[in-house]
């Protein structure tokens, strides 16, 4: 593995953690298992193509932030309300049944119309 294998496995953690999700939640996501996303968290396994544009699509992250090193301007910048949205943006992207995604939307517009 290379250098880039271990970056993409450790922002591929940061991001999945900064969105709640357990491995198990991910890897179900993606048609893997738990085991294997791990081995690519650590960098033990490389991610191919195809799973890293899945892991974009379901973190709700771009390709590039999949590759980009340290924490960003935008990680520092971010409120603890931007991460609920973007954990929620997670959820519902993840999210294939159009019932349940109605169901979402309804919970989501009385959550916000109550005091």
């Amino acid at each position: 593995m290379t250098d880039v294998d271990r970056l993409v496995g450790e922002n591929v953690r940061r991001f999945r953690k900064a969105r709640g999700m357990t491995l198990a939640e991910l890897s179900l996501g993606l048609g893997i298992s738990h085991q294997q996303l791990q081995k690519y968290e650590t960098g033990m396994n490389r991610l191919s193509a195809g799973i890293i544009m899945d892991v974009a699509k379901r973190l709700d992250v771009s390709l590039a932030e999949l590759f980009e090193t340290g924490v960003t301007k935008q990680d520092r910048s971010r409120s603890p309300s931007d991460t609920s949205r973007r954990m929620c943006q997670a959820i519902v992207n993840q999210t294939d049944s159009l019932s349940k995604l109605e169901l979402m939307a309804r919970i989501l517009k009385v959550i916000r119309d109550s005091p």
